[in-house]
């Protein structure tokens, strides 16, 4: 439905019906936010989550209990839409306060925590919903998502297709589905789990959301009997393989699709493997589809075209049927360089070992036991993410980028610091999506990750909401050469945890 005058006249109805309805316990205050509530209602109902969360925070003003209780939960609902995670946040702790014992508000609460980037807060929600209730679909499939961001794809599985089963289905839960079926390299099931996903989708509006899963539908369909990322001769066997440094970048050689040599970035800030529009042209990769990425810059969410690599051979590592980005249009108004082609260990399903030391990059699916100095639990939601703490008292999920420079925040947690404005240092920064008009730098930081700290630390502010709203959570900041060239860093999927090992 599309709101026009049939929408003002719609509203209006529930205007009338709303004066017919208000008994006698009833305040002015209270009649007015029933009245915010109802086109709240309306709105969310018809996709206008901006107008709807205006109309929810107003229903809040003067509502008794009950009310409250609603308008906070269809302003959360509303925030999570429009990816507004750091809002989201605080009104889930404010609907916590409201102490409502309904389990499914509670997965909501929990969904929000995801949301943040509070993955832990949220899969411990998950399990103790799930503890009084275990039939609870909404907390299932939560528990489902955290199990596979910790690598533990079939027992996520298990979680997500029993939420399914419940009946109390919803296109979220398809998508998950379809997520880690491609996570599993089971492509055709992935397909499948996205087309009902589609057939589930509320269809009030022209939506984006469909147009980029009827995309991924047809690339998944593509490969038919091929499997992605097959590597060939023995799948256990430690690849070594050496690198150069070359603008903190991690810089390996390769071959794609039988080409020369060429150089390839290993960047775990990426999905997956990305090539410019030259060298793909150059090497034969045509594209199937087209899909959308985002990244920093203020182009933010762009199409790009989605293609399949047949071979790709770095060192002794073979590796055929992987998809890739192709970065067409390419960005103009760049600094004069060409644009980096990149490889993704994680996209790959490969641990990774990155030995800053001795110049050396270890891919295997299972890494051999070795000491490390520091852990920090690692999750895989699209990026690899690992847990740090802002000033203290912020825990926020930062991207662990071996294509990064710099340690970063986004601006979502800069601004929750209180940190006095006039010490921003402007800044002029481009990103894989162009320029970015509102990076500055901003000094007298404290960060954490379990025992490295950084005190009085300069941090490089980004605008991060895109990247997040695509990755459905809040990217607190991100982390790369600066803060990873004095270790010998160890992705271990394995083991879910990054390890770090003192040069």
């Amino acid at each position: 439905m599309r709101i026009s005058i049939l929408g003002t006249l719609a509203i209006l109805a529930l205007i009338g019906g709303v004066s017919a309805v208000v008994g006698a316990n009833s305040t002015p205050d209270s009649a007015r936010s029933e009245l915010q509530l109802e086109l709240g209602d309306l709105l969310f109902s018809d996709e206008r989550y901006w107008e709807a969360i205006v109309a929810y925070d107003l229903a809040k003003v003067g509502a008794r209990p009950v009310q409250l209780l609603r308008a906070s939960t269809g302003l959360l609902r509303s925030l999570m839409k429009v990816a507004e995670f750091t809002r989201a946040h605080r009104e889930a702790l404010f609907l916590g306060d409201l102490d409502s014992s309904d389990p499914d508000l509670e997965a909501l609460q929990a969904d929000a925590f995801w949301a943040s980037g509070l993955f832990e807060e949220a899969e411990m929600k998950y399990r103790d919903i799930l503890a009084e209730e275990p039939s609870n679909a909404a907390a299932r499939h939560g528990l489902g998502r955290s199990l596979a961001a910790r690598s533990r794809l079939e027992e996520g599985l298990a979680e997500v297709i029993t939420a399914i089963a419940s009946g109390d289905d919803r296109p979220e839960f398809y998508h998950t589905l379809g997520s880690i079926y491609r996570r599993l390299r089971q492509y055709q099931k992935s397909s499948d789990a996205l087309e009902q996903y589609v057939e589930m989708l509320p269809n009030v509006r022209d939506s984006k959301r469909t147009e980029w899963a009827r995309s991924e539908i047809l690339f998944l369909r593509s490969f038919r009997d091929l499997l992605p990322f097959e590597i060939t001769g023995d799948a256990d066997v430690v690849h070594t393989i050496p690198f150069q440094v070359v603008n903190e970048k991690v810089v390996v050689r390769g071959r794609v699709n039988g080409s020369d040599l060429i150089d390839l970035v290993v960047d775990t800030g990426a999905e997956q493997m990305v090539l410019s529009q030259e060298t793909a042209t150059e090497v034969g990769v045509r594209s199937i589809t087209s899909t959308i990425s985002a990244g920093v810059g203020e182009v933010g969410i762009r199409g790009l075209d989605l293609g399949r690599v047949d071979s790709l051979e770095i060192g002794s590592l073979h590796i055929r049927n992987l998809p890739s980005l192709i970065k067409n249009p390419p960005l103009t108004g760049l600094p004069n360089r060409r644009v980096l082609d990149s490889i993704s260990p994680i996209a790959f399903g490969l641990s990774t070992v990155i030995d800053y030391e001795n110049h050396k990059l270890l891919l295997a699916h299972h890494l051999p036991d070795s000491p490390a100095d520091i852990e920090l639990p690692l999750r895989i939601h699209r990026l690899a993410v690992v847990r740090g703490v802002v000033n203290e008292e912020h825990p926020r999920s930062f991207v662990v980028d071996t294509g990064g420079e710099v340690i970063s925040l986004s601006i979502g947690t800069a601004g929750i610091l209180g940190m006095v404005p006039s010490r921003h240092i402007p800044l002029r920064v481009y990103g894989t999506s162009g320029w970015d008009p509102d990076a500055f730098l901003l000094p007298g930081v404290r960060l954490a990750f379990n025992q490295i700290t950084y005190d009085n630390f300069s941090v490089v502010v980004l605008n991060l909401h895109r990247p997040s709203a695509l990755l459905g959570f809040h990217i607190g900041g991100i982390v790369g050469h600066t803060f990873l060239k004095n270790y010998r860093v160890a992705l271990d999927l394995d083991r879910s945890m990054l390890r770090l090992t003192r040069l």
